[in-house]
């Protein structure tokens, strides 16, 4: 193992995000790390299948071993009930344990306890840690910072969206069979969830500026008294009560401008947090962290590729939290009855007005250069550019892409696309059909 490999590379949180990265980082053999603070409140999140797949492909097993079968799901939205989907319901001190197993089983190194403070000095960086056998002190040469958006960030710029809060109070009652809804309302919008032993989850996500709401100590029955208003709650509430304590979180989007350096990077909702509307925090932190691996290795091990690598996650962070918000813009606005109402107004044209998704036309695409990710390494390759995938598509099946769109470009008018295609192929003409299909269907000529 070379010097750079022998460097300890610390991660500061135990959650999807930083135990993907430990993971990813254990398999190119890393000495990692992981400092892990127990989840202050019971909480419960609702994922789908393909969060599923994607824990899946970052490696947790004893994770995924705790999830339990999809439940149904309704949604109440611009006046319309239906049945949309299902999901999984996570319960999270369950399913934190299960990551925690997952990283011991593959040889990394578990601290669990509380960062007191940390700092940064020429041999490196020293976190120090308040454990259950007390205070420790611990040093390696790179940082992860994976702690959620409660992750301190004194000097970095941050882009904020509409300042957003959420309510959630724990119920308890009988036995039900779980399932979840969302019902929107003209503060906000409701996600209500219920476990098989009765414990019932409901939060309440309003706008902060104009929600009006009373002091601390009549925050409970406020809260409660709009979740028994709402039609779709009744299946939760009937027979239980309020049980334990409200508890009040900031789920405003929050993209950091600036996540990665020479010798640390951020991932999950550090780098980037979104509206929990859409339903897809661990997705969006799994989406952020599966690819830092390969930015750390390249970091450490090719420092001549630095800015390239940084450019790499940077832009992968923007474009993963710029898709998630216009997702849940163009949800918002399909919610006319409260159109008026100052939530829905601050949320229905933000981050902006370009279209989640755009036509792409032949004079649209371009082939540029862009970093990709190689043999766990970042390097710059050709790739085909369009308004739809800015970051580039690099390859299909393998093939890269670039060369065939030249390919197809150069040839005359009298030559026929499938013909380019084969000759470009070579070998692996065969392909030439198939591959000329896709590539109409794309707009790219």
């Amino acid at each position: 193992m070379d010097a750079s490999r022998a460097r300890k590379i610390l991660v500061l949180g135990a959650g999807p995000a930083g135990g993907a990265v430990a993971l990813g980082l254990r398999r190119l053999g890393y000495s990692v790390c992981v400092v892990s603070e127990p989840r202050p409140f019971s909480a419960v999140e609702g994922i789908s299948e393909r969060v599923v797949e994607g824990l899946r492909n970052a490696g947790f097993e004893a994770a995924l071993k705790t999830l339990p079968a999809p439940t149904p799901r309704r949604v109440h939205w611009n006046g319309v009930t239906s049945a949309a989907n299902a999901e999984r319901l996570v319960i999270r001190t369950e399913f934190d344990q299960g990551i925690l197993v997952d990283l011991e089983r593959n040889g990394v190194e578990l601290v669990q306890g509380r960062i007191c403070g940390s700092s940064r000095g020429d041999d490196g960086y020293r976190v120090d840690v308040e454990t259950t056998d007390g205070a420790r002190t611990l040093h390696a040469g790179f940082l992860v910072e994976a702690r959620g958006r409660a992750a301190p960030g004194t000097g970095l710029e941050r882009l904020r969206g509409p300042e957003t809060l959420s309510l959630l109070q724990y119920w308890s009652g009988p036995a039900i069979t779980p399932r979840t809804a969302v019902q929107s309302c003209a503060d906000g919008w409701a996600w209500m969830a219920a476990t098989a032993d009765g414990r019932r989850y409901l939060q309440l996500t309003v706008d902060v500026a104009s929600a009006g709401l009373p002091p601390k100590e009549q925050l409970v029955e406020h809260c409660n008294s709009r979740l028994r208003a709402l039609e779709m709650a009744a299946p939760f509430i009937d027979g239980a009560e309020p049980t334990g304590e409200l508890h009040a979180r900031t789920s405003t989007p929050i993209l950091c401008r600036e996540p990665v350096g020479d010798d640390w990077i951020r991932v999950g909702d550090a780098a980037m947090a979104v509206d929990p509307l859409s339903g897809n925090g661990i997705f969006q932190s799994l989406s952020s962290a599966m690819q830092a691996p390969a930015v750390i290795n390249t970091l450490l091990q090719q420092p001549q590729r630095a800015r390239l690598a940084r450019a790499f996650h940077k832009a992968r962070i923007e474009e993963l939290f710029f898709r998630f918000a216009r997702i849940g813009r163009d949800f918002y606005a399909q919610e006319a009855a409260f159109a008026s109402e100052p939530f829905w107004q601050r949320r229905r044209d933000w981050p902006d007005q370009i279209p989640m998704h755009r036509t792409v036309k032949p004079q649209d695409v371009s082939i540029a250069r862009r970093p990709v990710v190689e043999n766990d390494l970042i390097r710059d390759a050709e790739v085909v550019v369009t308004p739809d995938q800015p970051l580039g598509v690099w390859h299909l099946q393998g093939l890269p892409l670039a060369p065939l769109l030249r390919a197809l470009r150069n040839g005359t008018p009298g030559d026929h696309p499938e013909h380019l295609l084969a000759a470009a192929l070579g070998d692996k003409k065969a392909l030439a059909p198939q591959l000329l299909t896709w590539i109409r269907r794309q707009g790219w000529i």
